[in-house]
């Protein structure tokens, strides 16, 4: 054997299915709160907090099946105790386009700046993935107009009224929905 290589690997253990386990994204800092790309044991929890809000249409409901198949794009804030405080997902579109998706803070811990905390990662992540513009369909016209996005028109994402179509054409009636947008 030369120096610097090793031995060959069996073809018995090329072959075998093992699932390849990714190494867990590190938490980062927003604004002195720890941002931590969310992990299976949140998918409960993600999904828990995301149908509370679903009734009054602040958010779509998501199932479990939902956010295990999107896991990577869910980023949560935990408490001391592990309890999600907030959680945020991007939802991608395009290779330059994201919306901001699940946006939710408990109701206990809202008004502490954690909208504001979720909002800044989702940016965060989305510019790591190399999107240039980022869109949110929201209630929460103060918060994001204060994170610098600008108000403008759903019709300018054809992709995004074809996904409402195809959940629910109730989707683009709720209410009085505001759309934002910033390019990163």
């Amino acid at each position: 054997m030369m120096a610097g290589r090793s031995a060959p690997v069996p073809a018995a253990e090329i072959d075998r299915e093992e699932p390849v386990h990714a190494r867990p994204l590190p938490a980062f800092l927003v604004g002195g709160v720890v941002v931590h790309h969310a992990d299976e044991a949140d998918i409960p929890a993600i999904v828990a907090l995301n149908n509370l809000y679903a009734p009054d249409g602040l958010t779509l409901a998501r199932s479990e099946a939902f956010v295990t198949g999107h896991l990577q794009d869910y980023q949560v804030i935990r408490g001391a105790n592990g309890r999600i405080r907030g959680q945020v997902a991007l939802d991608e579109y395009a290779p330059s386009l994201a919306e901001i998706v699940s946006l939710a803070v408990a109701p206990d811990q809202q008004g502490q700046g954690l909208g504001q905390c979720l909002i800044t990662a989702a940016e965060h992540l989305a510019r790591e993935r190399g999107h240039r513009e980022i869109f949110a369909i929201s209630l929460a016209e103060a918060l994001f107009l204060r994170m610098g996005y600008t108000l403008t028109s759903i019709e300018i994402y054809p992709e995004k009224i074809a996904r409402y179509r195809s959940i629910s054409r109730s989707e683009l009636s709720i209410g009085r929905k505001f759309c934002f947008t910033k390019q990163l």
